[in-house]
């Protein structure tokens, strides 16, 4: 038997929580950009599985995570960037101890 769009929307909120919970009560910055990319598999698995249980003959949900796949690959470059300037400046990558603010 086949699941059916509720095991896929508890599937999605339970990564979806547990990428929240890593993104909030983490510190480094690698850890908190891979909860980030956790949080938006989630949304993925909610867009297709709606797609192909209410119009399964339409793409929408399919292009909606392909778009979503293509922003959050944007994130992980310009996240990884800030996050080597971040350590060239201040050799850590902890976000408790990096304040922009003060030198």
């Amino acid at each position: 038997m086949a699941p059916g769009l509720e095991e896929y929307l508890i599937l999605s909120a339970l990564l979806f929580s547990i990428g929240l919970f890593g993104a909030i009560t983490k510190r480094s910055a690698v850890v908190i950009l891979i909860c980030i990319e956790i949080m938006l598999v989630a949304v993925n698995i909610a867009l297709v599985a709606f797609s192909r249980f209410i119009t399964p003959v339409e793409l929408t949900g399919q292009a909606f995570a392909v778009f979503v796949i293509v922003v959050a690959a944007a994130e992980v470059a310009v996240g990884l960037a800030i996050i080597l300037t971040l350590y060239r400046q201040r050799h850590t990558i902890d976000t408790k101890k990096v304040d922009l603010l003060k030198w």
